[in-house]
């Protein structure tokens, strides 16, 4: 079992507020879980468009500020999980993936979906690993 004391959650101003029960992430040991992030521009708390390939860079953009938020950066992701509502998208995923990192990449897995919080387009959650090496 976990010791409390090793769960510690995460929190910054510059992502959207959780709309439910739970964290913007949770840090485990030396492991980051993201709870999912989508277009909401944490200052206004508005859909930052209504286009998918702006909801998708604002999505990395709270990623970005939740990875900070601990000590990390995006390119410390080991895996991101993306939600489409509409497949046909994932080129769109693949470019903005490259303005926000540099190989190595996170593993991925992208699915669509029915439906996603707040009318959103997209959604991405991250697992971070922190202050570690590959060793291969």
């Amino acid at each position: 079992m976990i010791e409390h004391s090793e769960r510690r959650a995460i929190y910054t101003n510059n992502a959207p507020e959780p709309i439910g029960i739970y964290s913007q992430a949770l840090k485990v040991g030396q492991t980051v879980y993201c709870s999912g992030q989508i277009g909401i521009i944490a200052q206004t708390g508005e859909m930052a468009g209504d286009d998918v390939l702006t909801q998708i860079r604002q999505v990395f953009t709270n990623l970005e500020s939740v990875a900070k938020a601990c000590g990390a950066t995006l390119q410390d992701c080991a895996k991101f999980t993306v939600y489409l509502l509409d497949l046909s998208h994932f080129p769109l995923i693949n470019e903005v993936m490259q303005e926000y990192l540099s190989p190595p990449f996170p593993a991925r897995t992208t699915v669509e979906v029915s439906r996603l919080p707040k009318g959103a387009l997209v959604e991405v959650d991250a697992i971070i690993v922190l202050n570690t090496k590959l060793a291969i």
